[in-house]
């Protein structure tokens, strides 16, 4: 056991306090992970490690039965570890993703949009005349719910590619092409939803 945190026979008597820190925090994941328990929750347990603690941490975890909640900024491990994560943009936005190219990919998305997209839109829209830039009732409502709607329809994305990957639909031809089909209207009905907000955002103006 105390080789698999990569220490040696001649540091097993020696003092906690003799040891280095990545070492220290060795000893702490060693004994985490000794503990008998169904869910594991960590709050940036990366801080602070030396990188063959790291290369321990993540090892223990990958191979930890049970649940885990991590919060971490470590994207390599959010990959190698996590099966879902749950992203805080920081605004007030929060949305669920498969992966950390899909988050980043939705956050390039929407700063693409608020930057060059829609100064070109709104430099054509502002020619229109003012009685046509207000939104009625129902499309102010639309607007205030436009960000929850696309995160919504993100899910659904990362939904349908999750059942892509399903191995038991590998030799199924129907079912994949059934499950493709539906991954494709998912991700349409993504790229209508940012157009609407644009228009939206424009009429607001």
């Amino acid at each position: 056991w105390a080789k698999r945190f990569l220490f040696r026979a001649d540091q097993l008597d020696m003092p906690v306090s003799e040891l280095s820190g990545g070492e220290q925090a060795r000893i702490v994941i060693a004994r985490l992970m000794l503990r008998p328990a169904d869910v594991l929750i960590l709050d940036e347990p990366t801080n602070d490690l030396d990188i063959a603690s790291l290369d321990v941490l993540e090892e223990s975890l990958a191979e930890f039965p049970g649940a885990i909640v991590l919060v971490t900024h470590d994207r390599h491990m959010l990959d190698r570890i996590c099966t879902e994560i749950l992203g805080l943009d920081g605004d007030g936005r929060v949305g669920r993703y498969a992966d950390c190219a899909q988050w980043q990919a939705a956050r390039a998305r929407l700063r693409d949009w608020k930057g060059e997209d829609v100064a070109k839109v709104k430099t054509k829209e502002s020619r229109r005349k003012a009685d046509r830039n207000r939104l009625t009732a129902s499309e102010t409502k639309e607007l205030q719910n436009m960000e929850e709607t696309i995160l919504e329809a993100d899910e659904r994305v990362a939904q349908c590619r999750r059942a892509m990957d399903d191995p038991e639909v590998a030799g199924d031809y129907v079912e994949a092409q059934k499950r493709w089909e539906q991954l494709e209207v998912a991700r349409k009905y993504v790229e209508a939803l940012y157009v609407r907000w644009q228009e939206l955002e424009v009429k607001a103006r």
